[in-house]
């Protein structure tokens, strides 16, 4: 796993400055399966968010510095994309880029693998703080497993009625 991360951290470093060409965000890069079945995602952002003609020209920018590139060895799928609305979190820039947001974290503790859902707080360089029903819960980085950000869509109607087009929701936000 060392070298896997190695070499996405190598592969980082090259890419990011093609990325920020186009102003956008290098977001993340992940190496994923193995063998002849290695898919290399690189998620890019920017405010506002990214559209199709975004992604097609990192695409265009980052393989031919792929090709070039002495890491990852042997072949890979390149797959180019945005966050989504639903975001991975795995750098500490990640999660401070998050603070305030609805978040899912796994986590491990000594009696085992545990779950909270609440609103990101705060984010430091070693763990974050996730709020819950009042209740601030800390965490360390190296305790989670798997991270995210959640989108919560707006109230839903009363059971029997149906939302209707341009009516104002109880918090004066037109639906």
């Amino acid at each position: 796993m060392a070298n896997v991360d190695a070499q996405v951290e190598t592969l980082r470093q090259r890419l990011a400055p093609a990325v920020a060409a186009l102003d956008l965000e290098l977001y993340d890069i992940e190496l994923t399966g193995s063998g002849k079945a290695r898919t290399l995602r690189v998620t890019v952002d920017r405010p506002g968010g990214v559209d199709l003609e975004a992604i097609t020209s990192v695409t265009h920018a980052v393989s031919p510095l792929l090709d070039d590139a002495p890491a990852p060895a042997g072949p890979f799928l390149l797959e180019v994309s945005s966050p989504g609305v639903e975001r991975a979190l795995r750098t500490p820039a990640h999660y401070a880029g998050a603070v305030g947001t609805t978040v899912s974290i796994k986590y491990r503790t000594e009696s085992g693998p545990r779950r909270v859902h609440g609103t990101l707080v705060d984010a430091g360089a070693q763990g974050c703080a996730v709020e819950v029903e009042g209740v601030r819960e800390e965490l360390d980085y190296a305790d989670v497993t798997q991270a995210h950000t959640v989108f919560e869509w707006g109230p839903q109607p009363r059971p029997g009625q149906r939302r209707r087009a341009g009516a104002t929701t109880s918090k004066g936000v037109t639906a």
